[in-house]
């Protein structure tokens, strides 16, 4: 999910339309895509990126380079209080336990600052994982459980808008972010699930050969591909922000 998750960075950032010279927290940073885009876009005073897997850490200092940036092992509960001035979040908030206590915690390390997040449209939105996880279940019904739709049918407008305003946000709004999804051919599509990382690909990983050749067959029926070979898909996000309270909430 990596180079897509390049493409809804910047969207995100856009629509934010924040000042320059702020203090920013990235909260699940991952590799650093985000955090990256902060750099490139937003002129921050300085980027801490957060993530609780120590692999994750290591791979963000590698890859973003640059004085302003830091990259740490925690989560937003480690962070001190009142330390920056816009605290994000991609494609991580329907991961945490507890969104609406993670939310509580951003922005008690922000208060009167901005707390924003964005996470994948599973249900719909998401094109090539919707195709996968249909493909699955007409073919083996015990798919149905690990489906991303099915497991995150919360991440709506309405309802990560009820996660902010529960975690102490005021005047909290949500918009669509969609980017393109490209693959010079099927081939390009079908590759990143025979990879084991992620529900799908590991899902993919316990089917025996036979399994896998009729599902890889059902999903290259339902793909339509344009003249030249590729395959055109959209990938949508939701995205919500919010103001942080001077004194925020404790959940």
């Amino acid at each position: 999910m990596g180079r897509w998750s390049r493409l809804v960075a910047p969207e995100f950032l856009d629509w934010l339309d924040l000042p320059d010279g702020l203090r920013w927290a990235d909260i699940g940073c991952g590799s650093g895509a985000l955090a990256a885009a902060v750099l490139e876009r937003c002129s921050p005073r300085s980027v801490l990126g957060v993530d609780p897997s120590a692999a994750q850490v290591e791979e963000a200092r590698r890859r973003v380079v640059d004085q302003r940036a830091g990259f740490v092992r925690g989560t937003a509960e480690d962070l001190p209080a009142g330390s920056f001035d816009v605290v994000v979040s991609g494609l991580v908030l329907n991961f945490v336990p507890d969104p609406v206590a993670a939310v509580a915690a951003m922005a008690r390390t922000a208060p009167g600052g901005v707390v924003a997040a964005y996470v994948w449209d599973y249900v719909q939105g998401m094109q090539l994982l919707r195709a996968f996880w249909d493909a699955a279940r007409s073919l083996d019904p015990a798919a149905a459980p690990l489906d991303e739709g099915h497991r995150f049918s919360w991440c709506s407008p309405g309802e990560l808008t009820a996660v902010l305003t529960l975690g102490g946000l005021e005047g909290v709004v949500a918009t669509d972010l969609v980017v393109p999804l490209e693959f010079e051919d099927f081939a390009d599509y079908w590759l990143p699930f025979l990879g084991g990382q992620g529900p799908a690909p590991a899902y993919v990983a316990t089917l025996a050969p036979q399994a896998r050749a009729l599902l890889r067959a059902a999903l290259e029926r339902t793909l339509s591909p344009g003249p030249d070979g590729r395959i055109s898909l959209t990938a949508r996000a939701w995205a919500v922000r919010g103001r942080a309270q001077v004194s925020p909430a404790v959940v």
